[in-house]
């Protein structure tokens, strides 16, 4: 018995724009999971670094007068080594009690065929020498 129309081949049709269909799906969520790393590692990375320069306070005012400021030339020295211990650069910048770090970091697309495949993450953290309104300590 013959069929009025030949079908053969139609099911291979499907599995390949479907099997297209499931590696677009996979690159989203590799990809993606890639980028949000890159953006968590930034945050903590520059928030580590803030908080490792925020420590360096003024050891003679501390004495003197009590008053915990921060020493800014030791404040960056520390950040950057920190920053320079996990392989990562980044800017610092200290103003008054506060210490700024700034870190971008480059997620690499590995499934996505887009066209720039790098995406940049960027975070930046402050750390404030000193005891704030509300500190338990105060």
């Amino acid at each position: 018995m013959k069929h009025a129309r030949d079908e053969r081949g139609s099911v291979s049709a499907f599995v390949a724009v479907i099997a297209v269909g499931l590696v677009m799906v996979a690159g989203l969520v590799y990809d993606g999971g890639q980028v949000l790393a890159a953006q968590a590692t930034a945050r903590d990375l520059a928030a580590n670094a803030a908080r490792a320069g925020a420590q360096e306070i003024d050891l003679d005012a501390l004495r003197a007068d009590g008053l915990a400021i921060l020493d800014p030339v030791r404040a960056e020295a520390a950040a950057r080594a920190y920053l320079a211990a996990t392989g990562t650069s980044g800017d610092v910048e200290v103003a008054g009690p506060d210490i700024t770090v700034t870190i971008r970091l480059t997620a690499t697309m590995r499934i996505l065929p887009v066209p720039d495949r790098t995406v940049q993450a960027t975070d930046r953290a402050t750390a404030t020498t000193g005891v704030t309104e509300g500190d338990p300590g105060a």
